[in-house]
């Protein structure tokens, strides 16, 4: 993970081609936090942007995700215009959302779709592409069942019908539909898990992450993404999750 040192933060200093990157910052902010708005310019939007670790489109995805499971509506509908220039289809625009209706609470969600929906309007999206065909379900990962066993017991003495929620429309329903990839879906998840403080529930769904897809690498990246958006104590919190599984993998 390539974090600027706190030294370099205080001398000021970023790259390059930081110093080219176009004002991003409102006037407010200008007005009101100049330095807050240097460190937009310069090194959120000229720098970790973009870094090549993520590209634009998983870059967009992160930050909409941590901005609806934060239930964070005011900035939310220009990143969802960014989300859109950067190749997130509406149609999984629409997918991230119900997906952390289930991980970050309904009302986030719907609170999202309000958002969505001005933006959606404001660029005459058809209704064509947010309506998506269901399609044949995604297969059932092959572990699935360990992880359904584990509810089962661990779940059902205490809650019944959470486990039956769990393990029959969230992850027999909810996991294998297709507006999402299932490496999406697990970026989504565990963007949502870090950036609302739910670390204890990071390490199955970081190793389900790198089942769909996902390298270590660009998890690395992500929580340094997510740093801006969620705070440094998440990011650590992320990070510390997946140096313990880590840990726990046996070295090829």
């Amino acid at each position: 993970m390539r974090l600027l040192t706190l030294a370099a933060l205080a001398l000021g200093s970023a790259p390059a081609a930081a110093e080219q990157a176009e004002p991003v910052a409102p006037k407010p902010m200008r007005r009101v936090a100049p330095a807050l708005a240097d460190y937009t310019d310069r090194l959120l939007f000229g720098d970790v942007w973009k870094r090549p670790e993520l590209n634009p489109r998983d870059r967009s995805l992160v930050t909409i995700t941590v901005l609806i499971a934060a239930g964070k509506s005011a900035p939310l509908a220009s990143h969802l215009e960014r989300a859109l220039d950067n190749g997130v289809t509406p149609a999984e625009i629409g997918g991230t959302i119900t997906h952390l209706a289930f991980y970050a609470g309904w009302p986030n969600a719907v609170s999202a779709t309000e958002v969505a929906d001005a933006v959606f309007t404001k660029r005459r999206i058809p209704a064509s592409a947010l309506q998506l065909a269901r399609m044949a379900p995604l297969p059932v990962p092959g572990n699935d069942g360990e992880r359904a066993a584990t509810v089962e017991r661990t779940v059902t003495a205490v809650s019944p019908s959470l486990a039956q929620l769990t393990n029959e429309p969230l992850f027999g329903d909810l996991w294998r539909r297709s507006d999402l990839s299932p490496r999406d879906r697990s970026l989504v998840t565990i963007v949502a898990l870090t950036a609302n403080g739910d670390a204890e529930q990071l390490g199955f769904h970081l190793q389900r992450g790198l089942e769909n897809g996902l390298t270590e690498a660009q998890l690395g990246e992500t929580m340094a993404h997510l740093a801006f958006y969620a705070g440094w104590p998440k990011a650590f919190s992320g990070t510390a999750a997946i140096t313990k599984l880590k840990q726990k993998t046996p070295a090829q």
